[in-house]
């Protein structure tokens, strides 16, 4: 690729001393160029390349959840959230933590003081030393942060087939495509295509890279998380729900930032125009 590219420069350079003028120097300019971009279309692909573009369609794109954040000036569904506090509650706090979030948060997806210590008093925490230096068991505060279903992550480890269940705090920010990929994660587990073999203990998901993931599938029926006013949810519903308040997890500041921006471009855009007026009133007597 080198040699070639020498050879473009030299050849550029003699036309150069051949021709006169300014005709020269564009010839020469565009010679190099030629030179340039013959080297880049000859230089070989790196490694891996072809490879990654044929298995590039195992994986498909997760589709857009269209959840109420999403759009431009979206914001969170508060009774979405409240929903998907509760799924997180009643089935993904069995195996994940959220050890980032203090249930006192928990006012901000519209939850009242009283329910907030409510919640955190239905779960038992470890407290201490006492007076006796020993620790000791208490009902959770608002204070507190949420309680992990394992005490370390050899725990962990140990009572899911070696597979560390992974902190859900930021998952929907640690993830490529975020709530969209939470969303289809969970409601994508399906039964193996033809002429694919499962490793012992792993489970099918379409969206998942390499497609066979060691969590069982969380949402299983219609219902079997049952909602107010809402007894027979779709495991569509309770995904929806639960990647809403797992995106408000993630990023609480959302709607204040969004907000901000708001107000920032509303005050570009008349200090824009004020410019603009003391610009035309300067400037106008000089014509």
């Amino acid at each position: 690729m080198m040699p070639r590219l020498f050879q473009g420069i030299r050849a550029a350079a003699g036309r150069r001393r051949a021709m006169p003028g300014g005709r020269l120097s564009r010839l020469a300019a565009g010679g190099l160029l030629g030179a340039l971009l013959g080297a880049a279309l000859l230089a070989p692909l790196p490694p891996g390349a072809l490879a990654a573009d044929e298995h590039s369609h195992e994986t498909p794109r997760p589709p857009h959840a269209g959840l109420s954040f999403q759009r431009m000036f979206g914001s969170f569904d508060r009774a979405a959230a409240q929903r998907g506090l509760q799924v997180y509650r009643e089935v993904c706090s069995n195996c994940h933590s959220l050890r980032l979030l203090s249930y006192r948060n928990l006012r901000q997806i519209g939850l009242s003081d009283a329910e907030v210590r409510a919640v955190a008093a239905a779960v038992q925490v470890q407290d201490g030393p006492n007076d006796e230096g020993a620790m000791f068991e208490r009902p959770g505060r608002p204070s507190d942060r949420f309680r992990s279903p394992f005490p370390n992550e050899q725990a962990a480890r140990a009572a899911n087939n070696g597979a560390l269940p992974p902190d859900l705090s930021l998952i929907v920010k640690a993830r490529e495509d975020g709530a969209n990929y939470v969303h289809a994660l969970l409601t994508g587990y399906a039964d193996p295509p033809a002429g694919v073999t499962l490793q012992q203990g792993m489970n099918y998901n379409t969206f998942f890279p390499g497609h066979q993931i060691a969590m069982a599938p969380p949402l299983t029926a219609a219902g079997q998380v049952q909602f107010p006013n809402m007894p027979d949810a779709s495991v569509d519903q309770m995904a929806r729900d639960v990647t809403t308040f797992l995106a408000w997890a993630a990023e609480p500041e959302l709607e204040a930032r969004r907000a901000m921006g708001v107000r920032i471009v509303i005050f570009l855009c008349i200090l824009a125009g004020l410019a603009y007026a003391v610009k035309r009133k300067v400037w106008a007597d000089a014509h």
